[in-house]
């Protein structure tokens, strides 16, 4: 059974809500960063320029950041189809959530802990989410 849009696509919102919390927090860790190593912002311009002269978790946090334009994009476009053509039922709307989720605990992880053995099983859990939610979207679109 079909649920509302709103209430199925919160969890893209959520998301999206996230994505920008990661930019004001990669900019609070970067900003200092880059002050304390000498690099100017010219001479940054290309992306790991001077990445060696930060510290892992500031350079972590530009990485999430890029993360979250990645993959959640397929994310977005499921939603968006699903909404927009009936396919957004209770299932679909927990998959959602456990996939927003897990991209907030990856984010977590990868800033906070830098463990990667545990970052990959957080982003592999959240990647059978989303392809759950895009192949289900995809049979009942097709069949």
């Amino acid at each position: 059974m079909a649920i509302p849009e709103i209430e199925f696509l919160k969890p893209v919102m959520v998301l999206i809500l996230w994505t920008c919390f990661m930019w004001f927090w990669m900019y609070a860790l970067r900003l200092p960063a880059f002050s304390k190593a000498g690099i100017k912002p010219d001479e940054a311009r290309h992306p790991g320029t001077y990445s060696d002269r930060l510290p892992p978790h500031v350079r972590s946090a530009a990485d999430n950041y890029n993360h979250l334009h990645e993959q959640p994009t397929i994310f977005y476009a499921v939603m968006f189809l699903a909404a927009l053509t009936g396919g957004g039922d209770h299932l679909a709307t927990m998959v959602a959530w456990a996939y927003v989720a897990l991209r907030i605990v990856h984010s977590i992880v990868q800033i906070v802990i830098g463990t990667v053995a545990l970052r990959f099983l957080v982003f592999a859990a959240g990647s059978f989410c989303l392809f759950f939610l895009a192949v289900r979207e995809a049979l009942r679109i097709f069949l």
